[in-house]
């Protein structure tokens, strides 16, 4: 594996852990998600839509051009392709769960790692005001604002009252 020459090695190990966390995650899935995953990648092609083409074209060039028509009023081809969109929509509506199952366990450590990131930067401010007492640098006022925790509970709670209901609600 190609490793890019100045990437942080810590950051290096970081991405290899999470890839392999990934792999073990997708290797345990239910079985069933694993298949409408494959079922959504494989309909989300190329190939998928050229045997489309190939199929739907085929079936309508023969009931319009040759005989025997087996279809001629497409009843039939329009069954077959309803119930193929009532099943693709399906495994469609099962991969998007999934994808926002995982967006929404990255959201959360996003959440976790910046309130981690705060709070020690919190504590390394109170530090480094120490330090600045003890040799008698001035720091700026708002110091103490800066050495303060941000709770997340208060963010979002200001945030639900300040922002608008979306539309529709």
């Amino acid at each position: 594996m190609n490793e890019p020459r100045d990437l942080n090695g810590a950051l290096a190990d970081n991405i290899h852990r999470l890839a392999e966390r990934q792999r073990r995650v997708e290797a345990d899935a239910p079985w069933s998600d694993r298949l409408a995953g494959r079922i959504t990648g494989f309909t989300g092609s190329m190939t998928f839509v050229a045997l489309h083409l190939t199929f739907f074209g085929g079936w309508i060039i023969w009931n319009l051009r040759l005989t025997p028509k087996f279809d001629p009023t497409f009843v039939v081809l329009a069954m077959i392709a309803s119930v193929e969109a009532i099943f693709l929509s399906t495994f469609v509506l099962i991969s998007q769960n999934r994808m926002a199952a995982q967006a929404q366990a990255r959201a959360d450590l996003d959440l976790h790692i910046n309130l981690l990131a705060e709070h020690e930067l919190s504590r390394l401010t109170a530090v480094v005001r120490q330090i600045a007492e003890r040799v008698g640098v001035t720091l700026p006022d708002d110091i103490a604002e800066i050495e303060r925790d941000v709770r997340a509970e208060d963010v979002l709670d200001t945030l639900d009252r300040v922002t608008p209901p979306p539309s529709g609600s």
